[in-house]
């Protein structure tokens, strides 16, 4: 199957890679800044393990979650920027949507490793202080909203850095559109901007449900926005030339 042969030579991209550090190092930083923040405003912050995910929340999925999506997709197309790869990559026996497809997949592999790996240092984090039993079963559920939310976000960072030779400057727009969406799903318009699904699916800073269980709306959102521009995309390497 093409899609399968394209997921395994991108996977082979991240043999030897930085990305797997990456993706266990860097959610600690938010991690170890929401635990420090929670433990200094415990007067204020009295619902325990809610208490602690708004914290946690608060700094990985408004800075850290989508720049780290944006360090996977501008990674895996630092090989066809060098040189004369891009030849390569369009002159390759798959069809054009399978191999942005086998990228995406990727994508989502690792971003999946690293939502585990978030709930992993969230629950060890509330341990370390003394919170009592185990965390809510809900916050699992909004974690795997998240995960769905990448998604959209997957496509949309695919996309610029593929357009995009600079590998950094992709990760700033990402951080730039992550602020922008936690500003925008405070004054309800988070539907209409695709970094905003993050923190609304994560429940960033916020320890009731603020979709309130409807969920259409949310992936309604987020497929639109995952059809938008995985079509954009598609679209972008059908006419590229192969001599680029």
């Amino acid at each position: 199957m093409m899609l399968l042969r394209c997921i395994r030579s991108e996977n082979l991209k991240l043999r030897h890679s930085l990305i797997f550090p990456a993706c266990i190092l860097i959610p600690v930083i938010p991690a170890v800044m929401g635990t420090f923040n929670y433990l200094q405003n415990t007067g204020l912050l009295t619902e325990q393990w809610y208490s602690l995910w708004t914290q946690h929340t608060l700094f990985y999925a408004s800075f850290f979650y989508a720049p780290l999506i944006a360090l996977y997709c501008s990674y895996l197309w630092r090989l066809e920027h060098l040189n004369h790869n891009w030849n390569v990559f369009l002159t390759a026996p798959v069809t054009i949507p399978c191999l942005y497809l086998g990228k995406l997949a990727v994508i989502m592999k690792v971003t999946l490793i690293t939502q585990l790996w978030v709930g992993t240092l969230y629950l060890f984090s509330g341990k370390i202080i003394g919170l009592p039993g185990l965390c809510p079963a809900r916050i699992c559920f909004w974690l795997l909203r998240g995960t769905l939310a990448a998604a959209a976000i997957g496509t949309v960072q695919l996309l610029l850095s593929m357009l995009i030779r600079s590998f950094s400057l992709p990760i700033g727009i990402a951080l730039i559109g992550s602020i922008l969406g936690m500003l925008l799903s405070n004054k309800g318009l988070g539907y209409f901007w695709p970094y905003s699904l993050m923190t609304m699916g994560m429940n960033s800073n916020k320890s009731e449900d603020t979709l309130g269980g409807n969920m259409l709306p949310f992936l309604l959102s987020t497929l639109v926005f995952f059809l938008a521009f995985y079509l954009a995309a598609v679209r972008s390497l059908k006419t590229r030339d192969v001599h680029a």
